[in-house]
């Protein structure tokens, strides 16, 4: 496990935020599903993003790296027969791979590593059997084997757990014989979903939205190719979002301001706190002078709970943070995590039925942390060393290259 010290001090300079491997995960699988060949650019080296690419290829598509972060992927003829895919430790990889996966008629098994291997899959126990695939020596988590072809069925879905078995179920029911029509209730997330279908779209799949819980997809629809560009990050520049708002000179580009991106709510928990956003053709700027205890829903927005912890923690007074309930089905249980860590360094946090309640103080305690293998909760806790009163050593601060290879270096190269 390796460690990595910050030590205090206000930085400054600029961070271009690395492309989102939320986009690029269902790029990367959309034009492997596609016939003919896509240009995907603006991929990034995050360990989700390798694992997608390796996983498609295992399934049959043929990739070519053309630049850094441009890939030329001819999609498969057909899925891989009698294989195995792993999806190392990513979640949205496992979930997405399950449910084309399941489109085929030859058993595949997905696997995978790390804390993926605790991480529920028990929602396609329940869902996939009802679209006709076979599941074989299931036991809730990875590893899965699945066997298709999956026949068009109209259920009712609950969707409270996680968008992504929703988005995998969106991806490959096109595939599927016959039509289907998924009514989804409870839907977490759903800018995430919405992520999906504008993907699909791309690569020349429709979907009707008959209201904003029912979706009717129309089976044996024949991807096409495309070629694509992945956005910037915004679950990566919450972070940074953060140490602005904390009084970091810090100026954020790579971001699109019209993405569809649930953690581009990470600017509306800003202004809650009172703090003001700048845009300019630099990126963006965050003035925190006037911030102040907030209340926000992070529901549809989970993954932003560090960055939105770190901020709570650093303004005297309560916060109070709901949704979260969406933090156990995580790489760590992260309101454990959360609290757990922001103890030591002299946070008080609480966990009140849905929401977290942070009361802040004007800087926080140096010391010893663990990552608990979550890169959020790592590169958080990262943020927290530039403004506590000494340094802060971040055990398993590895766990980063998850989403952000780069975080740490992008981190080394600001000045003080």
């Amino acid at each position: 496990m390796a460690s990595i010290t910050v030590k205090p001090g206000l930085r400054k300079g600029s961070i271009h935020v690395p492309p989102s491997k939320s986009d690029s995960q269902r790029a990367l699988l959309c034009a492997a599903l596609a016939k003919g060949i896509s240009n995907i650019y603006h991929v990034g080296n995050s360990a989700d993003e390798q694992a997608m690419l390796r996983a498609i290829s295992d399934l049959g598509a043929s990739i070519t790296v053309r630049e850094e972060g441009m890939y030329t992927i001819e999609g498969m003829k057909s899925l891989a027969k009698n294989t195995q895919v792993n999806a190392h430790e990513s979640g949205l990889a496992a979930r997405l791979l399950t449910a084309v996966c399941s489109s085929g008629d030859e058993n595949i098994t997905i696997t995978g590593s790390g804390s993926l291997a605790s991480r529920t899959m028990e929602f396609y126990a329940e869902v996939l059997p009802q679209f006709g695939v076979k599941l074989f020596d299931f036991n809730g988590h990875l590893p899965i084997t699945v066997q298709g072809p999956m026949l068009g069925k109209e259920i009712e879905i609950d969707g409270s757990i996680s968008s992504q078995f929703i988005s995998g179920l969106l991806i490959a029911l096109p595939l599927a014989q016959g039509t289907s029509r998924l009514k989804i209730v409870n839907l977490a997330s759903r800018p995430y979903v919405d992520m999906t279908l504008k993907t699909l779209l791309t690569f020349g799949i429709d979907i009707e939205k008959i209201d904003q819980d029912t979706y009717s997809i129309v089976g044996d629809q024949q991807y096409q190719a495309s070629d694509y560009t992945i956005e910037g990050d915004w679950s990566a520049a919450s972070c940074w979002l953060t140490a602005a708002a904390l009084g970091a000179d810090l100026s954020i580009s790579g971001l699109n301001s019209s993405s569809a991106q649930a953690d581009k709510q990470m600017l509306a928990a800003l202004m809650s706190a009172g703090c003001s956003v700048h845009f300019s053709k630099d990126g963006i700027r965050i003035n925190g002078d006037k911030k102040h205890p907030f209340e926000f829903d992070a529901h549809d927005c989970p993954d932003l709970f560090p960055a939105l912890v770190t901020l709570a923690a650093h303004i005297p007074g309560k916060s109070i943070i709901h949704g979260a309930n969406r933090l156990i089905h995580k790489e760590s249980n992260r309101a454990e995590a959360l609290i757990n860590e922001f103890n030591k360094l002299g946070v008080h946090i609480a966990q009140i039925e849905n929401a977290l309640h942070i009361q802040g103080k004007t800087s926080l305690l140096g010391g010893e942390v663990q990552a608990h293998n979550d890169h959020r909760i790592a590169m958080a806790l990262g943020i927290c060393g530039l403004f506590s009163q000494g340094p802060i050593v971040i055990n398993g601060s590895e766990s980063a290259g998850k989403s952000y290879p780069g975080f740490w270096a992008d981190m080394e190269a600001l000045t003080v």
